[in-house]
Parts: C-alpha cells; sequence; structure tokens
C-alpha cells in the first residue's frame, strides 16, 4: 500500500514558477515508476512527466524544456518543478506512483492555477 500525497499547488501569473511534491508512505518506493497527471475543467486526465525506477524521465511535449521532474527515494519524494507557466497548465495535479507487482496508487491532487 502507498499513501501519496501532493503539496505546493497554487495561483501564479503567467511566466512564473511553481514547484510540486508529492511525499509518500510506502516501503519499497524507489522500486516504483512515479508521475505526475493533470486535469483540467472538463478535460481528461493526461500525462505530464514520468520517472521510472532506474531515472528515466519523458514529458508531454507541452511542457519539454519548462518542466523537471525528480524524485529522492531516501525521503520518498517526488518533485514537479515548472517554470514559464502557461494558462493552459492549470489543472489539478495528480501523483502517480505504479509498479507491475506491487500495483498503481495516486494522490487526491494539487490544483495549480495560471491567469493574470
Amino acid at each position: 500500500q502507498v499513501q501519496l500525497e501532493e503539496h505546493g499547488g497554487g495561483s501564479v501569473q503567467p511566466g512564473g514558477s511553481l514547484t510540486l511534491s508529492c511525499t509518500a508512505v510506502a516501503q519499497y518506493f524507489s522500486v516504483y515508476n512515479l508521475a505526475w497527471y493533470r486535469q483540467g475543467l472538463g478535460k481528461q486526465r493526461e500525462l505530464v512527466a514520468k520517472i521510472r525506477s532506474n531515472m528515466n524521465t519523458d514529458y508531454d511535449d507541452s511542457v519539454k524544456g519548462r518542466f523537471t521532474i525528480s524524485r529522492n527515494n531516501q525521503e520518498n519524494v517526488l518533485y514537479l518543478h515548472m517554470n514559464d507557466l502557461k494558462p493552459d497548465d492549470t489543472a489539478q495535479y495528480f501523483c502517480n506512483a505504479e509498479n507491475n507487482v506491487l500495483g498503481t496508487f495516486w494522490g487526491r491532487g494539487t490544483q495549480v492555477t495560471v491567469s493574470s
């Protein structure tokens, strides 16, 4: 069982920055593939960025060059550093942990609002 909790959401002007964190209560945190998803109002949930257990990363094209995903396996924390934020980045952001054997787990989300 994994418990995930997101932190760091808020309101920011276009061009601003935010860092999200996701703290985990979990055994074997390092074996999970971790990801950030987001869901805008009236939209489907979409993958933003992923960092695998081997530390390889993937990003959605819309955030490449602006967002950076990272993890601290010693402290059981996942991060999303977001720069040059745009109004289209406005969404609820969710932390995800996935392992083929141990299962898939979600946090409850944190709201990010980008507006002037």
